[in-house]
């Protein structure tokens, strides 16, 4: 009888690591997910409850601003159109939106690392009054007059009452689905196939100059830098120093993915750089130099034309079309 309920636990515990794996993508080569999904397990009904809510706009304070309209999924979930993203009423924020891929691998959210959970990450912009400007309390009031809303948040929960939490964690699950992990460049990796000689060019550059701070094969080290890129005169943004205080942290941002950095411009936390060859020549020959400046940026960084157009065609390779288009990620039917 104890060997049979023994049985029955572990073919329990099998069953549910298999479901989960179906329902988002681990990658071999990836390191283990940093995200706890004991405390959020990911089941079919709470993923696309997310994705409802994620393209919805009756998260902002006056129904015309959704998650989606900054992130924006053929442009690897941020936004082109403009360097900083623009919330409800044309009101323009402080920072470009970044990219949404590979979260489950992340401990902290947000340019500055401001949110230190995905939980709580989608407080920020529903709360920010140059985004989508509401309140959660009222967000559940709207979600809970909703017929659609109810039948969705019982099917995922059980329960037709809606609650600030199951709402956030929703849209988390929606978001650790995600996942960017099929480009050329992983093709390369699990032997599909080869790169080219220009292509072999550029990974041997990149790994020479930027993978310090773009480690593979999340492209990120998930750390805070000074890149040297100087403030905006406009903006005054001094990044990490504004949740820290501390003087060390001065002008440090998150180091971005470079996944599907092919869609995702314009580049920085600012926007400032719209194409490619402008963020090498800022590296090359742009360099400001400060107190925080990342200790990797204080030796110059020379590239000859050939050699930037190498590295830019092995940047191309982190373009994982099956990710953009996917349709499992885009607008609910």
């Amino acid at each position: 009888m104890r060997n049979s309920i023994l049985l029955l636990l572990i073919l329990s515990a099998f069953s549910f690591i298999i479901e989960e794996e179906e329902l988002m993508q681990k990658p071999k080569n990836f390191p283990k997910p940093t995200y706890n999904f004991k405390k959020n397990p990911l089941k079919k009904e709470t993923i696309e409850l997310g994705r409802t809510l994620f393209y919805d706009p009756i998260l902002s304070r006056n129904n015309t601003i959704a998650c989606s309209n900054c992130h924006l999924q053929y442009t690897a979930f941020t936004h082109v159109d403009h360097a900083l993203s623009h919330g409800i009423e044309d009101k323009i924020g402080i920072r470009n939106s970044p990219a949404l891929m590979n979260l489950a691998w992340q401990n902290t959210f947000m340019w500055d690392g401001a949110i230190n959970h995905l939980d709580m990450q989608s407080l920020a912009p529903i709360s920010n009054p140059l985004e989508m400007d509401e309140k959660i309390e009222n967000v559940v009031a709207k979600l809970q007059k909703d017929s659609k809303y109810r039948k969705l948040f019982y099917a995922a929960y059980q329960d037709s009452i809606v609650t600030g939490e199951h709402l956030l964690k929703s849209i988390s699950q929606f978001m650790l689905t995600l996942v960017s992990a099929n480009s050329k460049y992983d093709k390369m990796k699990r032997k599909e196939l080869e790169f080219s000689d220009q292509e072999k060019n550029g990974y041997k550059l990149f790994k020479k100059h930027c993978n310090n701070c773009h480690t593979e094969p999340l492209f990120t080290n998930f750390q805070f830098e000074n890149n040297g890129i100087g403030m905006d005169t406009s903006l005054k943004d001094f990044g990490r120093l504004r949740i820290t205080l501390n003087p060390s942290d001065s002008l440090k941002f998150k180091v971005p993915t470079l996944r599907n950095i092919e869609f995702s411009s314009p580049y920085m936390h600012d926007g400032r750089f719209k194409r490619l060859n402008e963020v090498l020549k800022h590296y090359t020959t742009g360099i400001k130099s400060s107190k925080t400046l990342a200790n990797k940026l204080k030796q110059p960084i020379n590239l000859t034309p050939n050699e930037k157009v190498d590295l830019i065609t092995f940047l191309l390779t982190l373009s994982d079309k099956e990710f953009l288009f996917n349709p499992k990620f885009g607008y609910p039917k």
